[in-house]
């Protein structure tokens, strides 16, 4: 399955890093105007024309169905939230944005969680822990080194200071589809899965709660949350690896 891996040249690197670049600015716009009083709804509307704006496409509209433009997921959602007018954000939420961009044939996906207004000292704890595996995850990145060292690396950040890592989803590859393999889990054992490689370009995206790690599907057939209803937080960023390292697109 390991052959099933697409590896990029420099000219797909540079059309990803476009894509990417307009999903980081997308975010760093969705933080300006999220504020207590907002729907998820008036969210994703000014998300997709963002988007449309820099001249590119949502990634995520029709994707598989999916109603929204941006998965907008608040406090016990883990992914996947849909937008709604009925929902509206409340100060001390925690509210994750996972957002995709297509421009030039290729694909861009990335997430944050963004604290609103004064957050409890258990929410910081839980985005801060989140944001920090990520770059943790992405320096244990390296040409020849395994997929799961990677996720290692994160386990032994976040397991000790008693969060709990979501299994059943993960990272993926990212190129001209918006998930290509390989599968990227946020756990792992030393020394196991695909051998990293210049040339892949991989979505890497911690999920982290505070409970345990089980999820379910809600009845819309999108929300995730955890069966315990635990607090969720998500980062997500664009990486290359290429001969001269790492290389993170998506980050302005």
């Amino acid at each position: 399955m390991y052959s099933l891996i697409k590896l990029k040249k420099e000219k797909d690197l540079n059309a990803l890093e476009k894509a990417a670049k307009i999903v980081a600015e997308t975010l760093a716009m969705s933080e300006e105007f999220i504020e207590p009083g907002i729907s998820t709804w008036d969210i994703d509307r000014k998300i997709e024309e963002f988007i449309k704006n820099k001249g590119a496409i949502p990634s995520f509209k029709g994707y598989q169905g999916f109603p929204g433009s941006a998965c907008i997921s608040v406090n016990e959602v883990l992914i996947h939230g849909i937008r709604s007018m009925d929902k509206i954000v409340e100060e001390g939420d925690i509210v994750s944005i996972d957002v995709g961009a297509y421009i030039g044939g290729y694909h861009g996906d990335a997430a944050r969680t963004f604290e609103i207004g004064e957050v409890s000292e258990k929410k910081q704890g839980l985005v801060r822990i989140t944001r920090e595996s990520l770059d943790i995850a992405i320096e244990a990145l390296g040409s020849g080194k395994r997929l799961g060292d990677m996720g290692h690396a994160i386990q032994e950040y976040v397991e000790p200071k008693g969060y709990s890592i979501i299994r059943d989803f993960g990272g993926h590859g990212i190129g001209r589809e918006m998930h290509e393999d390989p599968f990227v889990p946020n756990f792992g054992e030393p020394g196991s899965g695909p051998r990293i490689r210049s040339g892949m370009v991989l979505a890497i995206e911690p999920m982290i709660c505070t409970g345990e790690y089980p999820t379910m599907v809600l009845e819309d057939g999108w929300t995730v949350v955890n069966v315990d209803r635990s607090l969720n937080a998500h980062f997500e960023d664009d990486v290359a690896i290429t001969p001269d390292g790492v290389r993170i697109l998506s980050r302005l």
